[in-house]
């Protein structure tokens, strides 16, 4: 009887050691892992998952049982999809997000859905993204859900993850797998982000930099940030405390933020010193500034002295084509853009000066 309990006690530690050492093997799995991450401003989203195939299978309301269901493994009673195979699907975020418009948190989060019949699922994010699957789910873990609508797509044989209609701040995270779309769009606060880290770095090293300065007043000019901490960043870029420098950059961002305030007349003032401080390439980049804030008599003013610095420059000539065209002077912009043409223009400039003056009735 002692012989028996000691060959159990044996065999129950072989078998657990088995499955210890089957555990550390790095075999190949049926349902690959993968990666796929999209940058929205300087917030990146990651998707951590794991790919099953088709494979013939019935997916939708077979493989994949609609609703919440019972798994009759682990802790859950009603558990949704895992959103993948094997472990938790996780997403990851590295900054703040809105997801349908529902604020989330930075941070990982295990990735859940519920897929419905009527072609609508909820997709939920966990704050528990170590459980193995669906099969320890609790809904008090939610970080949160939101409903979308499912699409009818072209058959996809593994289940993939991937972004589309990605834009400056916002892109569709989809779920694709068989004939099914799960798509969800997640929108990222990229001004705000990008403002609050600026602040910080301003208070650290980067802040001993005449161009971080300059960075900073310029993207909040050109993002929606506050005008007056503008001015006051391009003011340090100018006259800082450790340097103590006019450049054509700094000059013409100050006087751009004047002009937003409603300084009119420092405006013009900061930006004719800049232009006097500008090269070539600067001056033609201020026309078109000015040209794009209907300033067009400036404009033109700085594009004419490109010219008269650069003769026989067909580009020179093509932008001051432009400026008249575009403040209504028909008569001197076909000048200037038949004079550039008659410069053998490279093929770039030709062709803007060709469809300028197409739309101007000349050719």
């Amino acid at each position: 009887m002692k012989s028996n309990n000691f060959t159990r006690v044996i065999m129950c530690f072989l078998i657990t050691l088995s499955f210890n050492l089957e555990a550390q093997l790095n075999l190949p799995r049926g349902s690959q892992q993968a990666t796929v991450s999209q940058r929205v401003g300087v917030t990146d989203i990651y998707i951590k998952y794991s790919r099953p195939s088709v494979g013939g299978r019935e997916i939708w309301g077979k493989l994949v049982p609609y609703g919440m269901n019972d798994l009759r493994f682990g802790t859950a009673k009603e558990s949704p999809w895992r959103a993948g195979a094997n472990e938790n699907t996780v997403v990851k975020f590295t900054n703040d997000v809105a997801v349908e418009g529902k604020p989330l948190k930075a941070g990982k989060y295990g990735l859940h859905m519920v897929i419905n019949e009527d072609n609508t699922a909820t997709v939920i994010f966990s704050k528990n993204h170590t459980a193995w699957g669906s099969f320890f789910y609790d809904a008090s873990e939610d970080a949160l859900r939101v409903d979308v609508k499912t699409k009818a797509i072209p058959h996809v044989e593994q289940l993939t993850f991937d972004f589309t209609d990605v834009n400056a701040t916002s892109a569709i995270a989809s779920l694709r797998w068989g004939k099914k779309q799960v798509p969800f769009k997640i929108e990222v606060d990229v001004t705000n982000i990008v403002l609050t880290d600026i602040r910080k770095k301003l208070q650290d090293q980067p802040g001993f930099s005449r161009q971080t300065w300059e960075q900073a007043a310029n993207f909040s000019l050109n993002n929606g940030g506050d005008l007056n901490e503008a001015l006051g960043w391009i003011d340090n870029a100018i006259a800082g405390q450790f340097y103590s420098q006019k450049t054509f950059r700094n000059l013409s961002i100050k006087a751009q933020i004047l002009n937003k305030l409603g300084k009119t007349a420092e405006y013009g003032k900061l930006m004719d010193e800049a232009a006097s401080m500008a090269n070539t390439n600067q001056l033609n980049q201020l026309g078109y500034a000015m040209i794009n804030a209907k300033d067009y008599a400036r404009a033109i003013k700085y594009l004419q002295i490109n010219v008269d610095n650069n003769p026989t420059s067909a580009n020179a000539y093509d932008s001051l084509g432009e400026a008249y065209k575009s403040a209504g002077d028909k008569k001197k912009a076909i000048k200037a853009l038949k004079k550039s043409l008659s410069l053998n223009p490279p093929a770039n400039v030709k062709a803007n000066s060709e469809k300028l003056l197409k739309e101007l009735g000349a050719m």
